[in-house]
């Protein structure tokens, strides 16, 4: 099956209980349609760099998912009548990355990245 990534943005007026209880529902949308749930990360909530609907700021959630093509629509269908979720990125991958995502990691744990001056 195909490997997909989701960023989700939820409203920032949800508490973190709320927010990671939308990761679990959009998990379970996706194994009643024939998929998996991966890996999922919650970001917390960020400051976005422009206001959607009159928001500043919004909760951040990763998903990692192994389902098909219906499936993956079905949610993303799902996220988007969802009154909560303001934005959704889904991105078709070959392979998942091993271990936390870069957001995940700490800042001295980064390589590749030059010396501040």
């Amino acid at each position: 099956m195909p490997l997909y990534e989701h960023v989700m943005i939820a409203r920032q007026d949800l508490s973190n209980s709320q927010a990671e209880g939308l990761i679990e529902h959009f998990g379970a949308v996706l194994s009643d349609n024939g998929g998996k749930l991966v890996d999922q990360e919650y970001w917390g909530v960020k400051t976005m760099a422009y206001k959607i609907n009159k928001n500043r700021k919004g909760h951040y959630a990763f998903l990692k998912s192994d389902a098909p093509a219906g499936a993956v629509q079905e949610m993303e269908r799902l996220m988007r009548l969802h009154d909560d979720v303001m934005r959704v990125l889904t991105i078709k991958v070959d392979e998942h990355a091993e271990g936390p995502s870069v957001q995940m990691q700490k800042r001295d744990e980064r390589d590749g990245r030059r010396e501040r001056r």
